[in-house]
This record gives C-alpha cells, structure tokens and sequence, in this order.
C-alpha cells in the first residue's frame, strides 16, 4: 500500500455525516505571553535605532572599518539615553559572523546569527554582563582577572560589560588597572556609568571614553509616536511634547511616562491627561499668569495660583513653567531657534512678548523667578510661599528701568524737580514719585513731618545705614546697628504713604556704599585737605608753623 498522503485524505466528494476523515481538531491555546514594559520591549536591537547617538555611532563605525578598536569603553551620561543598551549592541557588533557564518566584526550586526541571537537574550557564555552596584569588592573583580587568561569559547571576543562601574571600591579599581591596561587580545571592556567623576583618573585614562547625550525632546516625541502606531494607541501632539519635556532627554523615563499614560486614558492620550498624571502645570494658565505679572493684577494672580493648587499643580512647577515662558520670551528677542516642542499660540505669544519687553526688565523677572523658586522649594508652605514671590513680581514687573532713569536725568529729559512734582500714576500718595537719590528719599522721610519716630527714623536712614541698592521700589541696605521687623515694616508705610507706592525693603550683608553721614565727614575732610593744600594756606603755615586751622569759610572764586 502506498503511503502517500494524498491516499489518506477522504474523497473530495464525501460530505457531511459518512465518517469519512477526522473533524479538524482546534489549534492548542497558545500561552499567554507576559507583558512587558515599553523601554524594555522596545529597546534598540541594532544602532540604527539608537537615536540621539549619531557621533558615538561613527566613531565605532571608522574605528571597526579601520581595525582600530579599544580594548577598553567607557559610556557615560545621564539615565536612560542608552548606555547598557549601547554596551551590548558594541559586543554583538565584535562578536556578529553574519547571516553566512563567515562575517567579522560590523557596525551592522546582522540579528540573526548564533552569537547576536545569544546576546540579544543575554545568555552568550563569551558576554559577562555584571552590576558593579551590587558586586563591588575586589573578589568580584579577582574573578574576571582570573577568567581572562582564557581565550574566548565560541566567540571572537569575550566582552565583560560592568554597569554602574563608579560603585565599585577603591580596591577593586586598583586590582583591575594592571589587566585594563594590557588585556590579552581576545578581550574588550565596557563600562557604564552614570557618575563619571567618581571613576578614577587612573582607570579613565586607560579607557575610550564616550558621553552619550541627553536625547533631543523632537527626538523623543518622534520614538513615542512611532511606538504607539506600532501599539494601536493615539495621542496628542501636546501630550507627546509634554512626556518629551519630562523625560528631560532620557527615553527610558519618556517611555515609563508613555506606558502609564497609554493605561491612564481610555480613548488615547490627551494632554489634559498627561499634565493631570504626572503633575504639570497647564502651559496655557501658565502664560496667562506670566501675563498677568506683567500687568500688576495682583487679585487676579493669587486666583489663578489658587486655580492651579486646586488642579493639583506643584507650586514649584508652576514657577518652573513661568521660568521657562521667561527664557523663551528672550530667545525669541534675541532670535534663537524655535523650539520644536513648542505650539503656535506659544510661538505667537513669545514674539509678542519679546517685542514689547525689554531685555532689562525680562532679566529682573528672572532673577525675581529664579529667587521665589528657591523661597517655594525651601518654605515650609509652598503655597504661601509662591503668592508672596509672585505679589512681589507683580509689584516689581512694572518698575522703570533704572538704566533709562538715569539717562534721561543725564540728558536733561527728566529732573528731580519734575519727578518730584509728578502725579501719581498709580496709588494717590502726595507725591506720587519716587525720589531720584537715597538722600532723597532719607530727606523725603525726615520732612514727612508724622510724628518724631520720622525724624528718628531719618536719622537713623542717615547715621546708621549703607546704602547696597537703591532701585524704587527696591531698597537694599546694610544697618550698622540692629533694628527689628517692626522698623522695616513702619519705614515701607512710611514710603508708601509719600510716594504713593509699595516699597521692597530687604537687608543684606554687603557693605554698601558709606553712609550719608560718612559720605558728608568724608567731604568735609575732602574739602578740609583741599584748603589746607591751597598756596596761601600753605604759605601761613610755613609763616608760622604753630599755628592751627580751627575754622574756614570758601569764598566763590576764592582760595578759603
């Protein structure tokens, strides 16, 4: 009898219920596979797909072209922009033999032969992969200097990858200086590392030394929007750029922040989501509350503070954002390169911003920011800390510049005469200006004529303060002599009902400038000598030596 398949199908004509044949029988259930997480289940698997890396890939491209392989690599840089990932794509790049079996060493690994496959799933013998956070003392070491005296068993190199190498000890490092210097030649070390200044000089000199860079934020956007095309999820361009930022140039973190959002939303990614995850403060409030500094609407900033608290938002976010809306207002005046992640409104509202502002005063927000971000992040409540830095940008941000003040006094286009007897723009005071000098100002004080405690005050403003900086309605001094809250509290009333408007009075430790009463000793002793270098003063003395000068009167046009 013929075994011939074709003898043991049944007729192509026997239907239904004559027994002819078995019923196909259901495939076996395949077993569930586990999930895995995004920065695992895409991790690059040749260099083409390590992005952001484009230096580092030519380098060892020539250098495999060319035969000029280190012996030793070092991959440093901030987490998640590869470094392991690089490790093992250079050990398959050394050890790949090609689809034939009769390759050598390649920048394109092909994927597919014994030795990638091996690596990809981390079991080659010939590849030890080891965590030096965990294995740090010199026995761990002792081993691998033992084992690479032994050639390599299957594949052209044996490569030891040490992860977070910085860890280990000093002995360890010392044990290994003598084989990293000169390995036997079927050898090549990879090292990782996230603390370069931790690993020794000594170690870093005997190393091809790589730093990876922190990934590009369009770049980032690109690898997440092609991850969820090939995972069937949609997501905003928003959102996309807002995991981009977070990730701060890392893809691990971006896709750790992917994955959470891809199971946080239920019909795709939105960005209302992503800030609602992981905390950001929504860009568009933030450009409103940046507008609002800059229009004095004080009521109106502690509602859209509050608003945000409410939301959830980091107060210290909240001024990271406003920090962020500064620095590209002035690259937008300075007409630095667009940033890709930004939106059109952003764009929009940045030019015009950098048109109307000027670079003095978008510097003095700045630096207000940058000081209430440290009051947020260090004050025992952040959210009262942040309206009072805000309150104090509010009253700040529309503060003439002190540079054009001074030119125009300079060129005649503003006088003191004419400050003083402006009205009042904002507040009401009886001025409604403020005084163009500190003397000024101490003078404006000591004829406010309230009660005596002004007049003390004068002369305590006079005698026993320096002035460090005066730029209304900043005042920076240096008391000599102690004075308590209370006293600042009443001199910024005092200021205010003169001028008309609230004052920003802070102590420091700089010296300052001499006091007035030490600026008003100095010249009289300035002019004192002066008199007494004169030629007929002179002339008297040498007349008669004994003589003293007790009193002088200056004539115009006169010696004294």
């Amino acid at each position: 009898m013929s075994d011939s398949p074709d003898m043991m199908e049944p007729a192509a004509d026997s239907g239904p219920g004559l027994g002819l044949g078995e019923p196909p029988q259901p495939e076996a259930p395949q077993a569930a596979q586990p999930y895995r997480v995004l920065a695992r289940k895409y991790r690059p698997q040749s260099f083409e797909g390590l992005i952001g890396q484009d230096a580092m890939v030519q380098t060892l491209g020539n250098a495999i072209k060319r035969d000029r392989l280190a012996h030793a690599f070092l991959l440093t840089g901030v987490r998640g922009v590869g470094k392991t990932t690089t490790a093992r794509l250079i050990a398959k790049a050394l050890n790949c033999v090609g689809r034939d079996g009769e390759g050598g060493p390649t920048i394109d690994p092909c994927g597919s032969c014994e030795p990638c496959v091996a690596i990809a799933e981390g079991r080659h013998i010939d590849v030890v992969e080891m965590d030096a956070a965990s294995h740090t003392g010199v026995d761990d070491v002792r081993e691998i200097i033992e084992a690479v005296r032994y050639s390599a068993v299957s594949a052209r190199f044996k490569v030891y990858i040490i992860d977070e190498v910085h860890m280990l000890s000093k002995n360890a490092f010392n044990a290994l200086l003598k084989t990293l210097e000169e390995p036997p030649p079927h050898v090549k070390f990879l090292f990782a590392t996230t603390e370069v200044n931790k690993v020794p000089v000594t170690v870093l000199s005997r190393c091809q030394r790589f730093d990876l860079r922190r990934i590009p934020a369009d770049k980032l956007a690109g690898l997440f929007r092609s991850i969820l095309e090939q995972e069937g999820a949609e997501a905003e361009d928003e959102a996309l750029a807002l995991i981009a930022r977070a990730a701060e140039g890392s893809a691990r973190d971006g896709l750790s922040i992917l994955d959470q959002a891809i199971a946080h939303g239920t019909d795709g990614v939105t960005a209302a989501q992503v800030r609602e995850m992981i905390g950001l403060s929504d860009r568009g409030a933030v450009r409103a509350l940046f507008g609002q500094l800059l229009a004095g609407e004080a009521k109106d900033v502690l509602t859209t503070v509050q608003e945000q608290h409410d939301l959830g938002t980091d107060p210290a976010s909240l001024f990271r954002g406003l920090l962020e809306t500064a620095h590209g207002i002035v690259r937008a005046k300075v007409g630095g390169a667009d940033d890709p992640a930004l939106s059109a409104e952003e764009r929009a509202a940045f030019a015009d911003w950098a048109s109307r502002l000027g670079f003095a005063q978008l510097h003095r927000i700045w630096q207000l920011l940058l000081k209430g971000l440290h009051e947020v992040e260090t004050a025992p409540m952040p959210l009262e800390a942040a309206e009072m830095a805000l309150l104090r940008i509010v009253h700040a941000a529309g503060m003439p510049d002190p540079g054009d003040l001074a030119r125009k006094f300079e060129s005649g286009e503003l006088s003191a005469t004419s400050q003083a007897q402006a009205p009042a723009e904002k507040g009401g005071g009886p001025q409604g200006a403020f005084p163009p000098t500190y003397a000024a100002m101490v003078k404006m004080v000591a004829d406010s004529m309230v009660d005596d405690e002004s007049w003390r005050t004068a002369q305590f403003l006079e005698r026993d303060v320096r002035p460090v900086r005066y730029e209304p309605p900043n005042l920076v001094i240096h008391p000599t002599k102690p004075r308590d809250e209370e006293f600042f509290r009443d001199l910024g009333r005092l200021l205010r009902q003169e001028t008309g408007h609230g004052w920003i009075i802070e102590t420091s430790d700089e010296k300052g400038e001499p006091s007035l009463l030490e600026q008003e000793h100095a010249a009289q002793n300035a002019e004192r000598e002066a008199v007494l270098q004169s030629p007929m003063v002179k002339a008297a003395f040498e007349a008669f030596p004994e003589a003293e000068l007790i009193d002088y009167k200056l004539v115009p046009g006169g010696a004294g």
